[in-house]
């Protein structure tokens, strides 16, 4: 079945619940207009539509909230211009749309870097959230990114780590903790970024830094590391 929007709006009303509106409001998802769709219905409804980048782009331009996951979900990387990102990313209200577009779209356009750099130092509280969720998500997606983009990142999170405001602090600290756990070389470069924000006059540094701290420098990611080193050099001698 090939989908128009009217389908994708069909679909997403009959799967609707006011009530889940309520409950997006209370974890600071507050969109202007949604229909309170659960993600496995909105999941269901992705793999149905497969990629479709121009259905993406009228679904945006709906302003719903689901059909603006849909969109980020269905629309090809590949055809994603900077414009496109810096228009969507502008009109950003929530954190969900925001990690969605970021973590299933953006990191994997060729502006993922450069664009995350840009939006950290811009104003708005979800555009330079935007920005430490596609580090993030390169930290965890890209796995033939070199360890000097993720070096070169570390400066910026601490720039941002004295920003007061809740969804951003909480993308700061993901990813410097995503950037962390990748090897052993980053997580050393992480730790010490992190004991450097701990020296910062500010009640969101300092939660920053004890939080990625606690992970960083526990056992269990130093052990996951190792064996992740070791399986690297074992390939490396075949």
């Amino acid at each position: 079945m090939k989908y128009n929007v009217a389908d994708v709006l069909h679909s997403l009303r009959a799967e609707g619940n006011p009530r889940n509106v309520e409950g997006m409001a209370r974890y600071g998802i507050k969109p202007a207009k949604a229909y309170g769709v659960a993600a496995p219905s909105i999941h269901r409804l992705v793999r149905d539509i497969g990629k479709d980048h121009k259905l993406a782009l009228r679904l945006w331009s709906t302003n719903i909230h689901e059909a603006r996951i849909v969109a980020a979900l269905i629309a090809e990387p590949h055809r994603v211009t900077k414009s496109l990102m810096n228009n969507w990313v502008k009109e950003f209200d929530n954190w969900a749309v925001c990690d969605c577009a970021c973590c299933y779209l953006f990191d994997k356009t060729a502006f993922a870097i450069e664009s995350a750099l840009a939006w950290t130092k811009r104003k708005e509280e979800f555009v330079k959230r935007a920005g430490f969720v596609v580090m993030a998500a390169l930290a965890v997606h890209d796995k033939d990114a070199s360890d000097a983009t993720f070096l070169k990142f570390l400066p910026v999170i601490a720039q941002g780590a004295t920003d007061e405001r809740n969804f951003v602090r909480k993308a700061v600290n993901w990813s410097l903790r995503q950037i962390g756990k990748r090897n052993r070389t980053l997580n050393a470069a992480a730790i010490r970024a992190a004991r450097k924000i701990r020296s910062m006059d500010s009640s969101s540094a300092r939660w920053i830094s004890a939080d990625a701290l606690r992970e960083l420098e526990s056992k269990a990611v130093r052990r996951r590391l190792l064996k992740k080193e070791k399986r690297k050099q074992a390939h490396r001698m075949r």
